[in-house]
């Protein structure tokens, strides 16, 4: 499974303006209703062939253009995927699948570009987080959402102080040498036993945890280059007097407070992840909270800073003002926007041409480096479809 990302979507998003088509529809993991989800998608995919040609594309290009999902048309794809939500882009350039654990309502999307808002409660609300699992001897990492986790490989990342420690035969009395890190210079350590820990009352003490700083001052140093411009929380899991001596050597600003303390070589995935969950679940719902209390504030002020008028925030969004957005899933309000004479034009039924602006208002506010809330829309203040706050 591929966990969507923020750079995915904007991958998405970033493509030329040609038509672009956007299918969602919930998945079936198990039971008897897994073999109508091939029937139901070949559903969408007449659908969108439909809509394609309401557009003005030719009949065979229309098929031309969907000929790529064909490649989903395997029992052994249906049978495995084992997830709730299926989601496809498909253009002349792209075509992208994924298959995630979120139930998506089903919706088939043709315009000039990807439609990309039931993705982004993956983003935030069900959000994705690092977990870190620490031990002497086998450190692991983690990319986990609200529904799931999977341990991703990290290069240039030690695994163990074993790993970490280069024997040195020259060295004199037994030294260790810690492999050297990019730019960096070996250094000495003391031969401990990477196993054990020692007591308050072991002259060893110091030297080992030294050793393990240093261990971890790697771990960091890998992490720092895949972690580099990623705001998602980390969090630390491992015996209680480890987390410390990483938090010595972390340089990642997201790092939470509250870890999973224990032996975490004994816990599965799935069991770190019954443990994260609860831990980070919080912090999505704070960071939500605060962006709502903040936009309360301005508009009650009469600021000029916030507003739930779509129209506005429409012409915000595509203009680079909308620093944060509260926007409404599994809502659309269709219609049109001409950057021009910066006229939005709303429909109460979708039209030929139309896209939902609320998803246009999402993509700009990524594009251009907001932070997009997509919540539930009775958590959008006022119960409008959407709520923004302005750079200025």
């Amino acid at each position: 499974m591929t966990l969507i990302s923020r750079e995915e979507i904007k991958t998405l998003l970033e493509q030329p303006k040609q038509n672009s088509v956007s299918i969602y529809m919930p998945m079936h993991p198990a039971g008897p209703e897994v073999r109508q989800d091939p029937v139901r998608f070949k559903n969408l995919i007449k659908e969108a062939e439909a809509r394609l040609i309401d557009a003005g594309v030719e009949h065979n290009d229309a098929v031309a253009l969907l000929a790529t999902a064909h490649q989903l048309d395997r029992s052994d794809f249906w049978e495995q995927v084992g997830e709730q939500g299926l989601a496809v882009f498909i253009s002349k350039d792209i075509f992208r699948y994924y298959t995630l654990p979120h139930n998506f309502d089903e919706l088939v999307v043709v315009t000039d570009r990807f439609h990309i808002k039931p993705l982004l409660p993956i983003l935030n609300g069900d959000g994705r987080f690092y977990l870190l699992a620490l031990s002497q001897k086998d450190v692991r990492f983690f990319e986990g959402t609200r529904y799931s986790i999977q341990e991703v490989e990290v290069e240039n990342m030690p695994k163990s102080l074993d790993e970490a420690l280069n024997y040195d035969e020259t060295a004199q009395e037994g030294q260790f040498r810690i492999a050297t890190s990019k730019g960096g210079t070996a250094n000495s350590f003391s031969r401990a036993q990477p196993g054990a820990f020692h007591g308050q009352g072991s002259p060893d003490r110091d030297e080992h945890q030294k050793d393990i700083l240093q261990f971890f001052h790697a771990v960091n140093d890998a992490l720092e280059e895949k972690l580099r411009n990623q705001t998602a929380p980390l969090m630390l899991a491992g015996v209680e007097y480890l987390m410390p001596l990483y938090r010595e050597a972390n340089t990642y600003k997201h790092l939470i407070e509250e870890g999973i303390t224990g032996n975490q070589e004994i816990l599965s995935a799935q069991q770190l992840h019954e443990r994260a969950w609860p831990i980070v679940e919080p912090y999505y719902h704070k960071s939500q909270q605060e962006v709502v209390e903040r936009f309360n504030e301005l508009f009650g002020g009469n600021t000029g800073k916030a507003s739930n008028e779509i129209k506005e925030i429409i012409s915000a969004a595509y203009y680079q003002r909308v620093d944060s957005l509260l926007v409404a899933v599994g809502q659309q309000q269709w219609g049109l926007f001409n950057p021009t004479s910066e006229t939005v034009y709303l429909h109460q039924e979708e039209e030929t041409g139309d896209e939902d602006l609320l998803d246009f208002a999402a993509a700009h506010t990524l594009l251009n480096g907001g932070t997009v809330y997509a919540v539930a829309p009775e958590e959008v203040p006022f119960s409008t479809p959407v709520a923004a706050i302005f750079r200025y």
